[in-house]
């Protein structure tokens, strides 16, 4: 499902954020990214979310290389992923029930599809009674589902996280890692990036370590 070839990331003043990344993820595969702050795993994720481009080499998902995507094309393979932060983005002033449905409102699809996918989503996450709740006034656990429902709400085929564990204490961790996984065990590709290597050891999947912006064999 995603392919990269030599991939190189520069910024700004020569920066080298990823250096002749080579990497393979199949469908419906879970896979954890690792290593220390500063390695690039949240520059590989940004590729691979399209938030970002390569500065050189190929990055295909779906055998669609992303710097030959037209802009339809781009917006459409947006659209099957889904995607987890570290902060959970959340927009403070929209309740419960307006901030997982943002992805929908910004697709336009009909209000009953969004009341029937956001209802959805909750119910899996297990917030439906929290609808008209605001962010603030939230747990932080409770924040990252939200963030998850959000992510899965457009039924995406792969999902991506950006240290979705980064801060919680241990129990709301391994909730949020058990969610996870179910979504993988149901048919989704799922790629988590996070330093915490008891996290790691508890869930025992393919890792990919990233050191200095280099994959390195473990």
């Amino acid at each position: 499902m995603i392919r990269a070839f030599h991939i190189y990331k520069y910024y700004k003043g020569n920066i080298s954020a990823l250096v002749d990344i080579n990497l393979k993820i199949e469908k419906e595969s879970f896979t954890f990214i690792t290593g220390p702050s500063g390695a690039g795993k949240s520059t590989l994720l940004k590729l691979i979310y399209l938030r970002e481009f390569p500065s050189s080499g190929q990055l295909l998902i779906d055998d669609k290389n992303t710097l030959h995507l037209k802009r339809s094309e781009l917006e459409g393979l947006r659209r099957k992923i889904g995607v987890v932060f570290q902060d959970f983005k959340l927009v403070p002033y929209l309740n419960v029930f307006e901030n997982v449905a943002l992805p929908l409102y910004i697709n336009k699809e009909p209000n009953f599809r969004i009341r029937q996918r956001v209802f959805s989503a909750l119910d899996y996450v297990g917030l439906v009674h929290k609808t008209e709740k605001f962010p603030p006034q939230l747990s932080g656990g409770e924040q990252q589902r939200v963030g998850i429902a959000r992510a899965i709400v457009k039924n995406p085929t792969l999902l991506v996280a950006d240290e979705p564990t980064g801060n919680l204490d241990n129990e709301r961790a391994i909730e949020i890692m058990d969610m996870l996984v179910d979504m993988n065990a149901r048919g989704m590709t799922v790629i988590v990036a996070t330093h915490n290597t008891e996290l790691i050891k508890r869930y025992n999947r393919p890792v990919l370590y990233l050191r200095e912006g280099r994959l390195e064999e473990k």
